[in-house]
């Protein structure tokens, strides 16, 4: 690393906070063989702009991704983390209220503490990674806040701290499934697309090619028969069908009610919604799964534009989501 990358500033419009998911920049310092640190928000008291268990990745370079704070203490975490690579040390940071250090405080007024560790093997722990991505299960990183050590386990341990270790769990990027091929569909496909989400659109008998931005694998225009069964429904996955036709909206929307997706929805008016329950039973729906259906699709916000109705829908799905 030069003299250059540790003590020039951060970028003054903070682009790298609006990575959540690091994976594909870790994946990419890997593929260039380059070393990296992980900081992570280990602890909280009072207020913290950033959730525990929050990530910045930096890269030997200089480099950063992610942020734990509102932009307070990033670029002296990133000048501990190049030097965590020159000698092999952890390092507990500790920022805000009551901090020893003064010179950094929080406008929130909270203090936070973040761990900072090389990441011995860059390309074993993005492999582990992308692993449990493919397969889309969980997966935890438990860190020895003591020696910086780190390992992954396949047990589902809650984000937080137990016994001087920290528990980080990864869970499988959310996946939306859309049936359609109006304005409002292409609308949330350009919403989904900016926010990282992994999209895969149903349109039967539909164009040839997928609509801009989306990839071919992504596009499926089949029959809704036999599509249906070539979908992975879990439990990170919602489902919204936008096709304004009664049968394939049924079909799509029983479909999934009958899998783990955990949003299922179908756009249309709030007079249509007492038939469409009785035409889902009558389907053979579990009465159980009805706490999953969400009628109409999208959040009440006075949407009335196409994007306006997706930024309700994506809404929707992220207050429902997997905690």
């Amino acid at each position: 690393m030069t003299a250059a990358a540790q003590f020039s500033p951060l970028p003054q419009w903070p682009l790298y906070g609006l990575t959540d998911d690091l994976f594909p920049t870790l994946e990419h310092w890997s593929a260039e063989g380059k070393r990296a640190v992980l900081a992570t928000l280990v602890s909280i008291t009072g207020s913290s702009p950033r959730p525990l268990g929050s990530e910045m990745a930096i890269c030997e370079d200089g480099e950063v991704q992610g942020y734990v704070s509102g932009g307070c203490v990033e670029a002296a975490v990133r000048g501990e983390a190049l030097e965590c690579l020159k000698d092999g040390q952890p390092r507990m940071l500790d920022y805000g209220a009551g901090s020893p250090v003064l010179d950094i405080q929080l406008t929130c007024g909270g203090r936070i503490g973040i761990f900072v560790r090389a990441v011995p093997d860059l390309g074993a722990h993005v492999a582990t990674l992308k692993t449990a991505r493919e397969s889309r299960r969980p997966v935890t990183l438990l860190t020895d806040l003591d020696t910086g050590n780190m390992r992954f386990c396949d047990e589902a341990y809650s984000t937080g701290n137990e016994a001087g270790r920290f528990f980080r769990q990864y869970l499988p990027p959310l996946r939306l499934i859309l049936s359609g091929g109006d304005p409002i569909t292409l609308a949330l496909l350009s919403l989904s697309g900016l926010m990282g989400l992994e999209t895969i659109l149903l349109r039967p008998y539909g164009p040839p090619e997928p609509p801009p931005g989306l990839s071919p694998a992504h596009y499926i225009r089949g029959s809704l028969d036999a599509a249906l069964p070539t979908l992975s429904l879990d439990r990170w996955t919602a489902v919204y069908s936008l096709t304004h036709d009664a049968l394939s909206d049924l079909t799509l929307t029983a479909h999934a009610l009958k899998s783990e997706a955990f949003c299922v929805s179908i756009l249309g008016s709030r007079r249509k919604i007492p038939g469409r329950l009785e035409a889902l039973r009558a389907a053979g729906v579990p009465e159980d799964a009805f706490s999953r259906l969400h009628l109409p699709a999208g959040l009440e916000i006075g949407a009335r534009t196409p994007m306006e109705i997706a930024l309700s829908i994506l809404t929707q799905m992220i207050a429902t989501r997997p905690r």
